[in-house]
């Protein structure tokens, strides 16, 4: 095999931006091998678009059909883990996209299902975590160049999106229809780098809007306070109603700071001794002549770096490391396995402001589902006039 024969479920911006992508010879390693969509309109378009490749209305059929080693998918949260799982029934290597779920109830199955069938590659659309900013973050962490982190604070703020995104369908912005809002849709991404880099919280304790400034019945306002369980604490706080938003990860060590403007530009602050050195060490007299004019080179370094992203970049380079992996092996850098760690963070957060009290990880997956069917049963017999 010299490329994977990729079938894409879901032919609609995010499905349709990656048959593009390969058809433009972007993926050097994938081939479109099939596509599906139960829109029937989008036939047509994939027909005129992509004359040689079959089309599929049903999923099942295209899996079955002969012609795709692999799948991703392109479809409402709900169903990621529900097609991962017939696909790797069949034998087929699944590419999900994020979140990998709405509840860890549902990936937990994923996870476990995949865990049995170890020669077919399972991976994530985390795309972000081929985007070399984060990549240096990461290793700046793990070489322990800023020490032991103390806090981390992470301001998401730039999903603006008017009312009438959400007025395009009916199952948008729904318990039934998204199982959730910014936290499900925009935000998994910056839930699954801030556990990629930072390690995961053992507690949070969240204050949720839900409709706040949308006639919505999901969140478009998050402000979370992160626990480690070793003294280290953080703030996540995103929201869907900011035109003017921000972007700006700071992570504070015990030997320096790291701080992300704009996902473009990273400032590294490495200390030449450690804070508790210089506490322990320091004269008074010698603080008070460092912060009245003296020279700050002396406590720490600084580095600069930017970074440039083409759009689209990202995205492929997770489908040829998928591929990667398929072909020769190559180390997946977003195993379709962590997915799980972003749903339950976005799971904790939401139990946290359902329930009105601190909650621990791994949540009870049971109490999860419950209160989160009664969202979706209220929302039935309430739906919001839109």
């Amino acid at each position: 095999m010299k490329k994977v024969r990729l079938g894409i479920i879901g032919l609609g911006a995010q499905g349709g931006a990656y048959a593009e992508f390969i058809a433009e010879n972007r993926v050097t390693n994938v081939e479109i091998g099939a596509i599906c969509d139960i829109d029937t309109d989008k036939e047509a378009v994939a027909k005129e678009k992509y004359s040689d490749v079959p089309f599929y209305d049903n999923y099942i059929d295209m899996i079955e059909g002969g012609n795709i080693d692999a799948v991703v998918t392109c479809v409402p949260h709900y169903l990621h883990p529900e097609m991962g799982i017939e696909a790797l029934k069949r034998d087929i290597h699944a590419l999900v996209e994020k979140p990998a779920g709405v509840y860890t109830k549902q990936v937990t199955e994923l996870n476990e299902f995949a865990a049995t069938k170890p020669e077919l590659t399972f991976g994530i659309m985390f795309n972000q975590r081929t985007n070399e900013l984060y990549q240096k973050v990461k290793a700046v962490i793990d070489n322990g160049e800023i020490g032991n982190i103390r806090r981390t604070n992470w301001i998401i703020t730039t999903w603006w999106r008017p009312q009438g995104y959400y007025d395009q369908s009916s199952w948008r912005a729904t318990w039934e229809g998204e199982g959730g809002g910014v936290l499900v849709n925009q935000a998994p991404h910056q839930l699954d780098l801030l556990q990629w880099i930072c390690g995961r919280p053992k507690k949070v304790y969240s204050n949720v809007k839900y409709g706040y400034q949308r006639d919505i019945a999901v969140e478009d306002e998050v402000t979370t306070l992160l626990d480690y369980g070793n003294g280290a604490t953080g703030v996540f706080i995103t929201c869907t109603h900011d035109i003017m938003g921000t972007d700006r990860l700071e992570i504070h060590g015990d030997k320096g700071k790291i701080v992300v403007d704009d996902s473009k530009k990273v400032t590294i602050k490495r200390m030449h001794k450690s804070e508790k050195e210089m506490s322990d060490t320091m004269a008074w007299a010698d603080v008070t002549k460092l912060f009245m004019g003296g020279d700050l080179s002396e406590v720490y370094s600084e580095e600069v770096l930017e970074f440039e992203s083409v759009w689209g970049a990202q995205h492929t380079a997770v489908m040829e490391n998928f591929a990667a992996n398929i072909l020769d092996g190559t180390p997946l850098l977003a195993p379709g396995s962590d997915g799980i760690h972003g749903v339950a963070l976005a799971n904790a957060i939401h139990l946290s402001s359902w329930l009105g009290k601190e909650v621990e990880l791994p949540i009870d997956e049971e109490v999860y589902l419950s209160e989160l069917n009664k969202k979706i049963e209220a929302g039935r017999r309430n739906p919001v006039k839109k």
